[in-house]
């Protein structure tokens, strides 16, 4: 006689490690946009009023 067994398997995910992994990879992604965005933003102000004038105003915001 025959008996025949299946077997099943199941695989778990980690819900916690899955969203803090999506998390920081957003974060991550952000946070290089937002330094790309700067970095044009800098240029932009060197192309536009020279940049003796940029370190000029970036000094008298600092020391008042």
């Amino acid at each position: 006689m025959a008996v025949e067994t299946k077997s099943t398997t199941q695989k778990q995910s980690d819900v916690g490690y899955e969203t803090s992994s999506f998390a920081l990879g957003t974060g991550m992604v952000l946070a290089a946009l937002v330094g790309i965005w700067g970095v044009i933003c800098l240029l932009s102000a060197f192309a536009t009023v020279g940049p003796l004038n940029v370190i000029k105003g970036y000094l008298s915001a600092l020391l008042g």
